[in-house]
């Protein structure tokens, strides 16, 4: 999607999307991910938006490292969670930084392996189906190109009828996956749910991926 329509979802608040309770689905398979025992490293969230999922995972004892176009999003997740932030321009991103939690605002593809050093596992919500299919393809390969051997995946994605939701978000469906991940990780199915996308009930599956 091109950048200003996320830029002006985030202006006018529509953001159905964004969830107030933590997703089940991560805190049912966030323990299923093979880190190894005491890693309390950085996570990744990709086109993070300002979910409450990152604060679930500090919670948990870890560091987050949101990505996300929208600065509006930024402030939203530090005010929101009482958490006081710097703010500072560092490369092509602006970055927002607290003890526990940074956010990098800008384009995910201007990404270099820099920026996620100390990332050892990467929670995908809401950024592979947020991606029409020619761009979930350069995603993915992006994303090859900044994590490490052994780094872990949870990825969710969604899937629906033909022409039964106007996306975003976009179905994604186990053979895409397969193709867009198997050739450099391991790629095991966690669960398979149902979600409520727009008012519809949709199949929702739950992804561990470990890179080869």
């Amino acid at each position: 999607m091109e950048h200003q329509f996320w830029h002006e979802i985030w202006e006018e608040n529509e953001i159905p999307f964004h969830n107030s309770d933590f997703n089940p689905v991560l805190t049912n398979n966030w323990g299923k991910l093979a880190l190894p025992a005491g890693d309390k490293g950085r996570v990744l969230v990709p086109l993070c938006g300002k979910t409450r999922d990152m604060r679930w995972l500090m919670t948990q004892g870890y560091g987050v490292l949101g990505v996300e176009l929208s600065e509006i999003a930024a402030r939203s997740f530090f005010q929101e969670n009482g958490l006081d932030a710097t703010r500072e321009q560092t490369g092509p991103f602006v970055r927002y930084r607290s003890e526990q939690a940074e956010y990098l605002c800008g384009d995910f593809f201007a990404l270099q392996a820099e920026h996620v050093a100390g990332v050892s596992a990467v929670y995908e919500r809401a950024s592979l189906i947020a991606l029409p299919s020619e761009v979930r393809a350069q995603y993915a390969a992006k994303m090859k190109t900044l994590l490490q051997p052994g780094t872990q995946v949870l990825l969710i994605t969604i899937t629906y009828a033909d022409d039964l939701i106007s996306p975003p978000p976009f179905r994604v469906f186990r053979d895409e996956v397969e193709a867009l991940y198997g050739s450099w990780c391991e790629v095991a199915l966690l669960e398979e749910s149902e979600d409520d996308v727009k008012g519809h009930i949709c199949p929702q599956f739950a992804y561990r991926l470990q890179v080869k």
